[in-house]
């Protein structure tokens, strides 16, 4: 009587299971991820009735009317708000680059009285939530009278050339941190000032962490909403996510295919900005101290 040995699996076919199993478990991820967006996509082409009665995915009747119609809903074509959202976003990440740079630089390598102090102080300003600063800030902006008039931005762009993102001064002093204080010292021997430390050794090796500041201050001010709703006033003025709210009328008829639509096309600049930059993101990121 002949006898059969049970098949044992070889390493190479349990690996191969292995990485389906991870494989399928990445696709069940990615799907989850992925729902939403693809929702609001479908939603955009959907007509006001389907968007009513319509949960699934894909529209029954393809509506690409939603996206010229929320272009031109308002008196104000919406190519405005989407100007007034780069024009804000632009310039805080200068604001951010430039002030946080200096910052950090101060902290990281020059000695002056007290530097621990004010770092801790500076530190401990993450733990403030950013809404309970809201009202003081808008005193305070309010007795400066830069409140409306003639530049209505000003109270979002002005404190970001004060050096006021603490987590971005943190970033740069960590990633300032690693730099051999050995190449000051042999600037310093040619005859470099601090200044000339500055610009000549610090400001070429900060790229990385200079873009990840970018890309981050780039993404949160275009999707701010909150701080620009208490600061514009006026249609003209309005950003890109302030905008948005003025398709959902509680007095009338709302216009939700078109703000879906607008709501797709808001989306583009963030990802084509952090598709550009991603490389130097992760670089930035792997090399400020913040990995983990």
């Amino acid at each position: 009587m002949v006898t059969q040995t049970p098949a044992i699996a070889t390493p190479r076919q349990s690996g191969t299971g292995r990485q389906a199993l991870r494989l399928l478990m990445l696709i069940a991820i990615l799907a989850v991820v992925l729902y939403p967006l693809i929702w609001m996509i479908g939603t955009s082409f959907k007509s006001q009735e389907e968007i009513v009665n319509n949960i699934g995915l894909l529209p029954e009747e393809f509506t690409p009317s939603n996206y010229t119609n929320g272009w031109t809903n308002f008196d104000v074509s919406f190519g405005r708000f989407f100007f007034n959202s780069a024009l804000v976003s632009l310039l805080t990440v200068v604001g951010n680059a430039v002030s946080c740079l200096l910052a950090a630089y101060a902290f990281a390598r020059l000695r002056f009285k007290f530097r621990g102090i004010w770092f801790a102080v500076m530190i401990g300003t993450l733990l403030l939530p950013g809404h309970v600063l809201i009202v003081p800030q808008y005193i305070l902006f309010r007795t400066f009278d830069m409140v409306g008039g003639p530049w209505p931005y000003l109270p979002l762009v002005v404190p970001q050339f004060l050096a006021t993102e603490a987590f971005f001064v943190f970033l740069m002093v960590q990633f300032m941190r690693g730099i051999p204080r050995e190449l000051d010292e042999a600037a310093k021997i040619d005859g470099a000032s601090s200044y000339g430390v500055f610009y000549h050794v610090i400001l070429p090796l900060s790229r990385p962490a200079l873009v990840t500041t970018a890309i981050f201050s780039f993404i949160w001010t275009w999707n701010d909403f909150f701080r620009q709703l208490v600061y514009l006033s006026d249609l003209d003025d309005y950003t890109v996510p302030v905008a948005l709210t003025l398709f959902i009328d509680s007095t009338s008829q709302s216009a939700v295919g078109p703000m879906f639509a607008m709501s797709v096309l808001s989306l583009l600049p963030v990802f084509l900005f952090f598709v550009a930059f991603q490389r130097m993101l992760v670089e930035g990121i792997n090399t400020s101290g913040l990995k983990g």
